[in-house]
């Protein structure tokens, strides 16, 4: 893919827990016209994790606003290239509420940032009740954190206000071999709110082979174990429900997405499985009659119509090396790729049909195998 590289500001800016960052004063929306919501992407990095923000522009294109530290580190899981920490979610943005959340695996937390246009303001550092956090979801004022060694674990907390507040009768242990190897496929993928907030799902790739379900009851507190769908051999990755309420997941295994029922009870029921004929099918995203799944041993996503019966393949889209995240703009315009190999985050014109078609893409420096992408 023809590629169009721009640095971002290098190195991560220390804060205090109620400080507010500003990106370059060029950088910011009142400085471009044409600047719509931002794009924000996790570094991971060991030494300390950050998070880079990137203005996006009326074209669909991106230019950096800013670095932000996020007061904790990142971290690696052995065995992983191109993905540290084998997840999807491990950066989260909530819309509805103006923040940020991001894992800081090498120091088991979990930073909150208030987002103010391009700029970010870090508002709290908190224990994420296990080890090695990886996946974050929010519905509402509850959130919950996938940790993913020592067994794997959720753990549930409530905001209130500006402030997390973690419930410690709400963690969760995942039961899995914590001796499994390689270490980054045999950890938990990603914990996932379902549409209605009212359950969380939990894939756990190799170490297991299963779905599990954790239903959630009025003040969001889980079931005392979850309801578990076996996924025998397919290494069930990531989660994303597409328009008709489905349960779409990507199976590293078979490199396909299985399309499930989910029911109120917990229960899945397969509605159909299709490949995506790529290697390292791992991610998933989905945006209206449209569902993206990338592949990381491939170097491409892989789109699909959503149908009343099932997904329909529709092609194959070439990305940089090592295809890992991804987020879709909130307007659906446009989709944006982290590339694990290269530390870049491709750039994609999404067509009225769904059509992904190339405008370029960013170096984030720092970000070789980091992971975590998010849009406001």
């Amino acid at each position: 893919m023809r590629t169009r590289t721009r640095l971002a500001a290098a190195g991560g800016v220390g804060v205090a827990a109620a400080a507010l960052l500003a990106g370059p004063a060029d950088a910011s929306p009142t400085g471009h016209q044409d600047v719509t919501r931002p794009v924000f992407v996790a570094a991971d990095d060991p030494a300390g994790n950050s998070v880079a923000v990137y203005d996006r522009h009326a074209d669909g294109t991106l230019t950096p606003a800013g670095r932000y530290a996020t007061g904790g580190r990142g971290g690696i899981l052995d065995g992983s290239v191109v993905d540290h920490l084998a997840s999807q979610g491990a950066l989260t943005y909530d819309r509805a509420h103006g923040l940020l959340y991001a894992v800081n695996a090498g120091s088991n937390t979990l930073t909150l940032f208030a987002v103010h246009g391009d700029r970010l303001q870090r508002l709290q550092v908190v224990g994420s009740g296990g080890t090695f956090p990886v996946s974050v979801a929010v519905h509402g004022n509850l959130v919950y954190v996938l940790n993913a060694r020592n067994g794997g674990s959720i753990q549930g907390f409530v905001r209130l206000g500006d402030a997390l507040v973690r419930v410690p009768s709400w963690n969760r242990p995942l039961g899995l071999d914590p001796n499994a190897t390689p270490e980054f496929v045999s950890t938990p993928g990603e914990v996932a709110f379902s549409p209605r907030g009212d359950q969380l799902i939990v894939t756990t790739k190799a170490n297991g082979n299963q779905i599990d379900v954790f239903n959630l009851d009025p003040i969001g507190r889980p079931s005392s174990a979850p309801v578990v769908t076996p996924d025998p051999a397919n290494v069930p990755f990531a989660v994303a429900f597409d328009r008709t309420g489905r349960v779409d997941v990507a199976e590293a295994g078979p490199n396909a997405v299985a399309s499930f029922v989910l029911h109120g009870d917990g229960r899945l029921t397969l509605v159909g499985r299709t490949a995506t004929g790529q290697a390292a099918t791992c991610w998933i995203v989905s945006s209206g009659p449209q569902v993206y799944a990338d592949n990381a041993g491939s170097g491409s996503v892989s789109s699909f119509d959503v149908t009343s019966s099932g997904l329909v393949s529709r092609g194959i889209t070439p990305t940089n090396g090592g295809t890992i995240d991804a987020t879709l703009s909130s307007d659906g315009r446009n989709l944006y790729v982290q590339t694990g190999a290269t530390g870049t985050v491709d750039e994609f014109a999404v067509g009225a049909d769904g059509s992904l078609s190339p405008i370029g893409s960013v170096t984030v420096p720092g970000t070789v195998g980091g992971e975590g992408i998010a849009s406001a």
